[in-house]
């Protein structure tokens, strides 16, 4: 009995330790963040040298196999806490030393939740909180009228329509990707790099989800999963979003964690392309956030544009709009409502609004060129 006690003793002060190795993970994350929200220089710092570090190094590794490695020991992670939990409740209903298993389990989630906070706060928790990409590349956006707005829209119109006839199209004259669209991202990312540095870097090419109905659930076209620095994208999503959604990805592997920048990145990194699909994909996007900006602001005017948009464009927005409509449900809400949380919390003020903010940059870039 004296030696069955001891043996308690130490599974107890193992669970002790487990547990406070957990706790000061979760400490550790919450003092770099809340160093970083008061202190951006470190942030700056944090990006620029030590986590373009973790993107050459966790990023090439993972970049080794082309499935997500995130994606796969989440689901791993999923199925090991759900079978440790009903393990132990078994157990314990058995009264087989119910408050040691109850402990252990506990020690171990403690743990657990510990890593995967830490890693998080390292793979872009911080990022949040660096300089803007309009910052550190000297863009400056200005507030504008109606009339600006349409005449960006209109813009916008036209280079779609140039394009909307030379990308490749299925029997139902919907867009086609002309070639595999991660090395097109890749290249597209590293040559918009040659004109604004701070995007200079690794690029590990972006990866399609082995189960993509986890995002389209949620109403996803892409996420950055900063537990093995990858860049992963909904395959199952119409293709003219797939160009402009793999470069949104690629844009938080630099750092840059404001939904609105990532938008707008992808949109240079596309329309300044060598391939015909990527910058017609990045004009489309662009078309379609501008778009929604002028309905909520001139109703006419959004009209009289969209009428001059090609027949063949249209066909892609309807097919998009198609996709997403046979995944409306409280599935997709709830989730929108969390992303929306997850922004805020992060320093978006305007959460899931926050995507749309693009607006301003392309207007700033249209007076520009």
């Amino acid at each position: 009995m004296k030696k069955q006690k001891r043996k308690h003793n130490r599974g107890g002060k193992r669970s002790i330790r487990v547990i406070l190795a957990g706790a000061a993970l979760l400490l550790a994350s919450a003092g770099f963040m809340l160093l970083a929200s008061r202190v951006p220089s470190f942030a700056q710092w944090y990006s620029v040298n030590v986590y373009s570090l973790l993107v050459s190094a966790i990023g090439r590794l993972s970049g080794m196999v082309s499935f997500s490695v995130s994606e796969i020991c989440i689901y791993i992670l999923l199925a090991v806490f759900a079978g440790s939990a009903v393990y132990t409740v078994i157990k314990c209903i058995r009264r087989k030393k119910a408050k040691d298993r109850l402990f252990r389990w506990f020690s171990g989630v403690v743990l657990g939740a510990g890593i995967l906070l830490f890693l998080y706060t390292a793979g872009c928790g911080i990022n949040y909180y660096r300089t803007p990409f309009s910052e550190e590349e000297g863009i400056s956006v200005y507030s504008y009228s109606g009339d600006e707005l349409a005449q960006v829209c209109m813009w916008l119109t036209e280079e779609v329509n140039a394009r909307s006839s030379q990308v490749s199209r299925d029997e139902n004259g919907v867009m086609e990707l002309d070639a595999p669209e991660g090395e097109g991202a890749v290249e597209a990312m590293e040559k918009l790099a040659e004109t604004y540095p701070s995007l200079k870097g690794y690029y590990p090419r972006p990866k399609r989800l082995l189960v993509p109905e986890v995002l389209s659930v949620q109403g996803l076209t892409g996420i950055y999963l900063p537990f093995t620095i990858e860049a992963n994208y909904n395959g199952d999503i119409t293709a003219y979003n797939i160009p402009f959604t793999v470069c949104h990805e690629l844009s938080h592997l630099r750092g840059f964690m404001e939904e609105k920048e990532a938008n707008f990145i992808a949109f240079l990194a596309c329309i300044n392309s060598e391939r015909m699909d990527f910058q017609y994909s990045g004009y489309l996007s662009g078309w379609v956030y501008c778009m929604n900006a002028l309905y909520r602001t001139d109703g006419e005017k959004w009209m009289e544009v969209r009428e001059q948009l090609d027949d063949a464009a249209l066909r892609d927005l309807n097919a998009n709009n198609v996709f997403w409509d046979s995944y409306e449900g409280p599935v997709r809400e709830t989730a929108e409502q969390i992303n929306d949380t997850y922004l805020r919390v992060n320093g978006q003020a305007d959460g899931v609004k926050s995507y749309d903010r693009m607006v301003d940059l392309v207007v700033t870039y249209f007076k520009e060129i």
